[in-house]
């Protein structure tokens, strides 16, 4: 966080010095550079990298930085609003309108503004990815033989067997497929399972990416709400008779936004529910490597206990390591694997193989599991400093589950509280938080928040940003009424799995 701070900062300060130097002049020498803004020679490559980005500078490499000389005149603008009445003309006899809200997605990739503390994070800090770790394994696959070659379309057979050991049962590396990221599998997945004007079910609340993906791709999602225990069969039942859906999206294990495990007396009824409706699971096992230490066993893949092909899984390994490595795995069994896999080639052809022989080399190092220790006490560190920062200084807001997984907290506000109003005010403040209102497909029961305690550089950060909330919180929440069934401070606890 500081060093992006620093090169913003410097590339601002180079921006404002460049009329000193004529078109063409040259700039300070990048050790003159160093030494007068006291930052590191990264700092100061970053942003001249930046400047040249913007067209302000040229670098030339072994001469130094030089100020661009100007542009030819920019071409005015033409009237592109004849767009708006193609776009819409194609979609006028689609049952579901194919416009794509891409807002609760953003919402947890985009960088925060300077000096905001981010609660809104979709991934882990810089600090608790492994960088070094990742930086060792993609130099030492660059230098393996045939690294930058074509890689067989359904991914390298060594990574598909390591995923699919992951997955575990009778799962063989002949049913999985290489994907880039688990965003990208789940569309692949909805593509292959659906046709457009289908139902979808999902769960109720649910991954807003995976609603935008829907209805990118013209389903209709329909929500089936889940408790602390996961999805309610009953309700997932009535909702497949209701409905005449052929596909249930879930996420069994620490579900976003809730955090809740699937029960061990659901998984099987889950299945069996799925089954009688001719319909597929797409299990979206994204945060299976995110358990906190405190956590109990975990319960399997729900597509190693799956002999019928009912499951298509879905599994990663990028919110362990970094938004940038994209490797996730598509794991189905039947006819339906040779349709995701036509998609995905279609589509994308095959994840780059210097990427997946990086995956192989991460995960086969002794840096992998040292990694993954450290991450499971982090993050428990780090959700108990954000639990016992609310419960002293934000009672108002429930917390009925506390996670031992994944990477968030889902806050039920006060009844009459208006989520929007104070995700502006804890923005003002100085904190970016997660509205709840993108995470239902129907009308909510409640305004929610959802908080991330991954996302910033510590647990420092964790106390200040409630702090800042807490200011928030007072400037919006005057008068509205706590949460029925909210949960005391003293009697919030850890569900563990054990």
């Amino acid at each position: 966080m500081q060093e992006r701070s620093s090169v913003g900062e410097l590339a601002e300060q180079l921006r404002r010095e460049l009329d000193r130097y004529s078109p063409g002049g040259k700039l300070p020498p990048s050790r003159a550079l160093v030494e007068r803004y006291r930052v590191s020679p990264v700092t100061v490559s970053r942003a001249l990298g930046q400047l040249a980005a913007e067209g302000l500078v040229v670098t030339r490499p072994g001469a130094g930085a030089f100020r661009a000389r100007p542009g030819s005149p920019q071409t005015p603008a033409g009237d592109t609003s004849w767009q708006e009445v193609a776009l819409s003309a194609d979609g006028a006899a689609d049952l579901v309108p194919r416009t794509v809200d891409a807002s609760g997605v953003t919402v947890s990739l985009a960088a925060p503004p300077p000096g905001v503390l981010e609660f809104n994070g979709g991934y882990p800090h810089p600090s608790l990815q492994p960088e070094r770790a990742m930086a060792a394994a993609l130099a030492r696959a660059g230098r393996r033989p045939g690294a930058w070659g074509r890689p067989p379309l359904e991914g390298l057979p060594e990574l598909r067997e390591w995923f699919a050991r992951g997955i575990g049962g009778a799962v063989t590396a002949a049913e999985v497929l290489v994907a880039a990221g688990g965003q990208a599998a789940l569309a692949t997945a909805l593509r292959a399972l659906a046709p457009p004007g289908a139902p979808v079910l999902v769960e109720s609340p649910t991954y807003p990416g995976m609603l935008a993906l829907a209805r990118a791709a013209g389903l209709r999602p329909v929500p089936v709400p889940v408790d602390a225990d996961g999805v309610r069969p009953g309700l997932l039942a009535d909702a497949f008779r209701a409905s005449g859906a052929r596909v249930f999206v879930c996420q069994p294990l620490f579900q976003n936004p809730t955090g809740a495990v699937l029960a061990p007396g659901r998984r099987a009824e889950v299945l069996r529910i799925a089954r009688a409706a001719g319909a597929f699971v797409v299990e979206d096992d994204f945060v299976r490597r995110l358990v906190h230490a405190d956590a109990g066993p975990l319960p399997r893949p729900l597509a190693a206990d799956d002999p019928d092909g009912v499951v298509v899984h879905v599994g990663s390994l990028t919110k362990a390591t970094s938004p940038s490595f994209r490797v996730s795995a598509l794991a189905a069994r039947g006819p339906v694997l040779e349709r995701l896999r036509a998609i995905q080639v279609v589509d994308s052809f095959f994840v780059p193989r210097p990427l997946q022989e990086a995956a192989l080399e991460l995960v086969g190092s002794p840096a992998w599991p040292r990694h993954l220790r450290a991450l499971s006490a982090e993050l428990k560190t780090r959700r108990d400093t954000m639990t016992a920062g609310l419960a002293l200084h934000l009672p108002e807001l429930a917390l009925p589950h506390i996670p031992s997984g994944g990477y968030h907290l889902w806050l039920r506000l006060p009844d009459g509280a208006d989520e929007t109003a104070l995700t502006a005010a804890a923005l003002r403040a100085g904190v970016a938080l997660t509205p709840g209102r993108p995470y239902f497909s129907a009308e909510p029961p409640a305004a929610h928040l959802r908080l991330s305690f991954a996302a910033v550089a510590g647990t420092g950060e964790i106390t200040e940003g409630v702090r800042r909330l807490r200011a928030a919180c007072d400037e919006v929440l005057q008068g509205a009424a706590p949460p029925p069934g909210r949960e005391g401070a003293g009697q919030w606890r850890v569900h563990t799995l054990g």
